[in-house]
């Protein structure tokens, strides 16, 4: 709203209810808006600066995201607030399911369009980004109850892992090991969906390693060394998706 003199007060609300934020002790505040509220930041900033309160310049932060398409049947979904016909966070869910909808939501960068495939979320096949993590989760998963239908129950306590010595396994134990700065490096940056694309690569090494070879067989060392590895896959899987606030199933 502008006032008459040219002064604008819309933003009045916002500055008063940051400054409740930093009088009631939230020393770190993160606004999640559309792109079209950029010039929002600078004002709530420059009013926060006004009242002398102590507020740091930067203070609150803020990431802006683009705006989200919904396709279905190959079509876009048209939405017209004036005709009540629009897709709520709601529908998508309802529709698809919570561990769809989180996972694509995360999985561009928050300044990068969305396009949101209601027909790939709900297909139960490796095409489906979601489907593609979980199920190389619930694959380890049942290779460990394959291990025990057979009486194989690996001691983990005494292991060779001088036995993967392949390049495959190599290139795992390296994403692996890089599985902490990811986390690091996304928190920090806003940005979870570097933690998606680490998920659909460690997911994607795991089940071209599977497919290419055998994990249980007469060789006990090299069975227990390899499933040493896989379950060192699964739990890092089972923990970035619990990250994202998605289910990792043992069964699909």
């Amino acid at each position: 709203m502008r006032k008459a003199d040219g002064s604008y007060t819309y933003f009045v609300p916002d500055v008063a209810y940051h400054l409740a934020k930093w009088e009631r002790g939230f020393g770190r505040v993160i606004n999640e808006q559309g792109a079209d509220h950029h010039s929002t930041i600078t004002r709530v900033r420059a009013g926060l600066q006004a009242l002398d309160a102590g507020i740091p310049s930067g203070w609150p932060e803020y990431v802006l995201h683009q705006m989200v398409t919904v396709m279905r049947g190959g079509e876009e979904v048209k939405i017209s607030k004036r005709a009540g016909s629009y897709v709520t966070l709601r529908d998508l869910i309802d529709e698809v399911g919570r561990d769809a909808t989180r996972f694509f939501f995360v999985m561009r960068k928050p300044d990068s369009q969305l396009v949101f495939d209601i027909d790939l979320a709900k297909q139960q096949s490796l095409d489906n980004p979601v489907y593609y993590v979980q199920y190389a989760h619930a694959r380890i998963r049942s290779i460990f109850d394959m291990a025990a239908q057979k009486g194989f129950v690996p001691d983990f306590s005494r292991i060779d892992l001088d036995r993967l010595a392949t390049d495959e396994e190599a290139f795992i134990i390296r994403t692996l090991a890089s599985y902490p700065d990811v986390v690091e490096g996304a928190a920090a940056s806003f940005e979870p969906h570097r933690l998606v694309y680490y998920l659909q690569e460690l997911a994607g090494q795991f089940h071209s390693y599977y497919n290419r070879n055998r994990v249980i067989s007469d060789d006990l060392e090299l069975s227990t060394a390899r499933l040493f590895l896989l379950n060192c896959v699964a739990r890092i899987l089972k923990n970035s998706l619990t990250l994202l606030g998605v289910t990792a199933p043992d069964r699909m």
